[in-house]
């Protein structure tokens, strides 16, 4: 008897929960494809009509105060970007601007320096002179015109101050020359009685094969000596075949194309230095007709 009440309660079970379930199954159906917004929208369609539900929009997964989308972080990496880019061109630009300016600014020094050399009226230093070279040929003033030249003057005898300073000519010449500058090195003996022509060309010529010797009498040698204002004197008393020395001023005496005076080179500027004085020299010069041009200019102030 207890066994057919529980078939009999379990076929009410059967028989019931399908109903339930499908009664359930239709309710969420409905409730999914139908709207329940109140302020007018048009319902969904119910489930088994032929026109496609509209598709939603997918939902951002940024949570609200979050971070910026990618392309908000892509454009703020390239106004970053954009913005070292600019800071370094400044810097760039302000460098160029800085070096070109202290760059002109030294050569109109050099320039002003050279025109204070040169002198106005006559030279302080330099002007006419007539000697000869080691090859016997006449040599003036005019042979210095068109070409930077360097003077120096000494003596053939000299124990060591003009070896010393025709080595440091001879470094000067080679490294001017791999900078596409030519001078012309002229040497001129203090000391015509022992360094007549032949003498002068064997000794120099083991220095520098660009170096030009120039004598001539006690006179022409002396009257040169006063034209650059240099020193120089002999012991007196001097028994015939006496060696002796020579004191003479120790400067080279840079020239430019014109045959001017522009600078005196001292024992200071050694292999180095000397070059780029030099060189300074060479890369500021201005030729008169320029220079005479220039002072009716308002801008003239600069160069004096």
């Amino acid at each position: 008897m207890l066994a057919r009440n529980r078939i009999l309660v379990a076929l009410k079970r059967t028989n019931q929960y399908p109903i339930l379930g499908s009664r359930l199954l239709s309710s969420s159906a409905y409730l999914y494809n139908t709207s329940v917004d109140k302020k007018g929208q048009q319902p969904a369609q119910p489930v088994g009509s032929d026109v496609e539900p509209p598709k939603r929009k997918p939902l951002s997964r940024i949570a609200i105060g979050g971070s910026t989308n990618q392309s908000q972080r892509d454009s703020g990496g390239s106004i970053e970007f954009a913005t070292w880019k600019a800071a370094a061109l400044l810097v760039t630009l302000g460098g160029t601007l800085y070096y070109f300016f202290a760059k002109e600014k030294r050569r109109l020094e050099i320039e002003k320096e050279a025109e204070a050399n040169r002198g106005y009226g006559k030279p302080l230093v330099g002007g006419p002179f007539k000697l000869v070279d080691f090859n016997g040929n006449e040599f003036t003033q005019e042979n210095l015109k068109g070409k930077f030249s360097i003077i120096y003057f000494g003596f053939s005898h000299c124990p060591d101050i003009c070896p010393d300073e025709l080595d440091k000519l001879s470094v000067w010449l080679d490294e001017l020359k791999k900078r596409g500058i030519e001078l012309q090195p002229i040497f001129i003996t203090c000391d015509p009685a022992r360094d007549p022509p032949n003498v002068l060309k064997e000794y120099l010529s083991e220095f520098h094969p660009d170096l030009i010797g120039l004598t001539g009498d006690y006179n022409a040698v002396k009257h040169a000596c006063k034209q650059y204002r240099v020193y120089f004197s002999t012991p007196p008393s001097l028994k015939p075949g006496q060696d002796y020395l020579v004191d003479h001023s120790i400067f080279f005496y840079l020239m430019d194309p014109e045959g001017q005076f522009i600078d005196a080179l001292g024992r200071q500027y050694d292999e180095k230095t000397g070059a780029e004085k030099i060189q300074e020299h060479v890369k500021a010069f201005v030729p008169k007709e320029e220079r005479e041009k220039r002072k009716d200019k308002w801008y003239s102030f600069l160069f004096n």
